[in-house]
């Protein structure tokens, strides 16, 4: 499996620099940057200078790369010394940082020659590139600041897809013209549920009211969920003093992801970039016993990232988040229970909104790398075997991962496939054994003594609401089941006389807690139809003459999906749609 990665990923970078060569015949006063493979792809950075390049552009950037390929019978490897590297590229800044950059522990660097060309790089090509480079395509293009900091220039970045074989490209290519129908920035615009203002700043999200009702309903899905697992809510600030993020280990490790300090009259404060030492806090308010643990606190707490504005993306990377997170305080031998069942409750949540293809990784230290990890290989040990135990007894696929588990302790990450094919994590269930001494968490045992050996387990099922909303977004492709749906059914009247009708349906069903509108537009009713098809609307409910009888007031309902249900009275909506609800199909 690995070695069938290794060898697309070394495709894909020869892919780039196939790419690269027909761009610089195009465009001799190119100057390039970087060209890596990706996980879906590869791309390659560029300095047009004045030119503009657009996705026109690319049948000749593809013609002239396959015209170019026959010429590539290999990749051969060459080394050169530092100046005879920076000698290739005269005015090329970018290539010439890198060259600095390789050359401080190395004398030279090495380029990889095919046909004509040939670029600086560290390696990882296919064999025989013309045989095996002939099925790619260029997809997009954008700006990218150079090395992702916006205090650089801006360069022209052209992704691509390759494969190995011409039905792979196919049915990749297909699913990319899905991901761009399901791409959760352009269904948020047409379905109203949010946006970004450069007045209020980039990575801030403003909910627009559909938006907030699917915030809202999941967040009451979960507090429901958390109350009947034992959890306790509080609520803390957002912003805290400079002392807490220093103890907590956030100053100055986690500095550059922080906004700057606010300077007040009493001290220096920090926007949080996480909730967990303001939950320690309220852990350490009064001392607990041992008959307390373990103790679960949960807060929809919102947090702040100083994210570089080039590495914005949505929903997907945002600089301010809300997320579903918990701190469970226990002892050491509650640790598997705990875990066990943060597991099976974010399983349980998955079930209700119909996520199937996940499996989980078990995040390992590395007994070698000291500076990463906290030295208790005591701990390290037992903690790691307890975790893979959880997994083992509730029988989930998983994979382990070394040397990458968090500073103070293992994780469990939560892998996703999503519906467009992408790979992501899409939450973390983190065991911490290092808050106990920073934060001198305890309790007092059985034999009234103060323990020390206090476990904290980080988690967020559900990730952050920006984060789980992009995804929900393009897995239901805007089609929200219809407990989620912002707007549960439309009301059609047909003419102007059947509003009044209409609206006598809409307050019946309103009493019911069901989101009901009418169109009361003077609009034909296929226009009608038509938008409220367009918004995603479960139920339609037509009215005419025959449904306006003010002494039998029915509505003629059609799903979304164009199944007819017929005349319904009023009675018969309100538990067809309610049952709908209930079920959270």
């Amino acid at each position: 499996m690995n070695q069938d990665k290794n060898n697309l990923s070394n495709l894909r970078h020869s892919t780039s620099h196939l790419l690269a060569a027909a761009v610089m015949e195009l465009w001799p006063n190119a100057k390039r940057a970087i060209g890596p493979a990706t996980e879906n792809g590869f791309y390659f950075d560029f300095d047009f200078g004045n030119e503009k390049i657009s996705e026109e552009d690319f049948p000749k950037i593809e013609a002239k790369m396959l015209e170019i390929l026959p010429s590539w019978e290999t990749f051969e490897r060459q080394e050169l010394s530092a100046e005879e590297a920076k000698n290739q590229y005269i005015n090329n800044p970018y290539k010439n940082e890198l060259i600095k950059e390789f050359t401080q522990n190395e004398e030279k660097v090495s380029f990889y020659k095919s046909g004509e060309f040939w670029d600086l790089c560290k390696g990882g090509h296919c064999e025989q590139p013309s045989k095996e480079l002939k099925h790619f395509k260029l997809i997009s293009v954008a700006g990218a600041y150079w090395r992702g900091n916006e205090k650089n220039p801006m360069l022209t970045r052209i992704y691509g897809i390759s494969f190995k074989s011409k039905e792979e490209l196919d049915t990749h290519f297909t699913m990319l013209e899905e991901a761009k129908k399901r791409d959760h920035r352009k269904l948020g615009q047409e379905l109203n549920l949010f946006f970004i203002d450069e007045r209020v700043g980039k990575g801030l999200i403003m909910w627009l009211p559909n938006g907030t009702i699917i915030k809202d309903e999941i967040e009451e899905l979960v507090k429901k969920k958390e109350k009947e697992a034992g959890y306790v809510r509080v609520s803390t600030p957002h912003i805290a003093k400079e002392e807490l993020f220093t103890l907590s280990g956030h100053l100055p490790y986690y500095k550059d992801s922080m906004y700057p300090p606010m300077i007040m009259d009493d001290g220096a404060y920090y926007l949080r970039a996480m909730n967990c030492p303001h939950h320690h806090t309220i852990y350490l308010h009064n001392q607990k016993s041992y008959k307390e643990l373990p103790l679960r606190l949960a807060e929809y707490g919102t947090c702040y990232r100083n994210e570089l504005s080039g590495t914005l993306a949505g929903l997907l990377r945002v600089r301010g988040m809300t997320m579903n997170d918990a701190h469970i305080y226990c002892r050491k031998d509650q640790i598997k229970n705990e875990f066990k069942n943060v597991i099976k409750l974010t399983m349980e949540y998955f079930k209700i909104f119909g996520l199937e293809d996940y499996w989980f990784r078990l995040s390992k230290w590395n007994q070698k790398n000291t500076e990463k990890y906290i030295d208790e290989p005591e701990n390290w040990e037992y903690t790691e075997q307890i975790l893979r135990e959880v997994l083992e007894e509730l029988n989930v696929k998983f994979v382990e991962a070394e040397n990458e588990a968090a500073f103070y302790g293992p994780k469990v990450d939560v892998q996703f496939k999503s519906i467009v094919g992408r790979e992501e994590t899409m939450s973390t269930i983190q065991l911490d054994f290092a808050a106990k001494k920073r934060f001198g968490l305890s309790y007092i045992d059985q034999d009234g003594k103060e323990n020390n050996d206090v476990f904290v387990i980080h988690r967020a099922p559900l990730s952050v609401h920006e984060r789980f909303i992009a995804f929900l977004i393009e897995h239901y492709a805007g089609k929200f089941p219809v407990w989620l749906s912002p707007l549960q059914i439309m009301l059609i009247p047909i003419a102007d006389r059947h509003i009044e009708s209409a609206n006598k349906i809409k307050v019946a069903l309103a009493l019911e807690g069901i989101r009901v509108e009418v169109d009361n537009r003077s609009e034909s009713m296929q226009s009608k139809i038509r938008d409220a098809t367009l918004q995603k609307v479960p139920f339609l409910g037509i009215m005419g003459d025959r449904e306006s009888n003010i002494d039998n007031l029915t509505a003629s309902i059609r799903t979304r999906g164009g199944q007819d249900l017929g005349q319904l009275s009023i009675d018969l909506i309100i538990q067809k749609v309610k049952e709908d609800i209930d079920k959270k199909a």
